[in-house]
């Protein structure tokens, strides 16, 4: 009964978001787009110092650091704890797992790539949650504490089920 009754609260957080207009979802998820790709420029700038050991290399991966920090910090300018670098880290792997499932297509490894373009929905999914606070990851530890006093220790698999079944509508 318990989980239904998250369910319920969620989709009622979800609801009031949409109603309230305080949040331009289509602007945010481009936002977040172009936070990947900033990130992913920024990996690109460090491998191409490190290949050509040209100095201008890391003076671009700075201005491009600049940018995304601005830009993810209108998406997520208030944060408790690493959920500033967790949201980052959430966004890059997302990317970075869509370009390996777009390279197994490519590859005709139709099956791999489905499975790395999950991967990356599930990993947007939990960006998106810790975005909308639709979820308390400090509860995480509560609630593990919990489960285990009745038996039923959760493992991070069993923690990263619950964040992305709450972005599952």
């Amino acid at each position: 009964m318990e989980i239904q009754e998250n369910f319920e609260e969620l989709i009622k957080k979800i609801e009031k978001l949409k109603s309230s207009g305080t949040v331009d979802l289509s602007t945010e998820e481009d936002l977040s787009i172009a936070v990947m790709n900033l990130i992913s420029l920024e990996e690109h700038m460090f491998f191409t110092n490190a290949k050509t050991q040209k100095p201008e290399y890391l003076t671009l991966l700075g201005e491009i650091r600049e940018m995304r920090k601005e830009l993810l910090g209108k998406m997520v300018p208030r944060h408790e704890g690493e959920t500033w670098c967790i949201t980052k880290h959430l966004l890059a792997v997302t990317m970075r797992l869509m370009e390996v499932g777009t390279k197994l297509n490519g590859d005709g490894k139709k099956t791999d790539a489905k499975e790395m373009f999950d991967r990356a929905y599930k990993t947007y999914s939990m960006f998106w949650a810790l975005r909308l606070k639709l979820i308390d990851a400090s509860r995480f530890k509560e609630i593990t504490k919990e489960e285990s006093a009745r038996g039923k220790a959760w493992t991070f698999s069993d923690i990263v089920d619950k964040l992305v079944d709450c972005c599952d509508e």
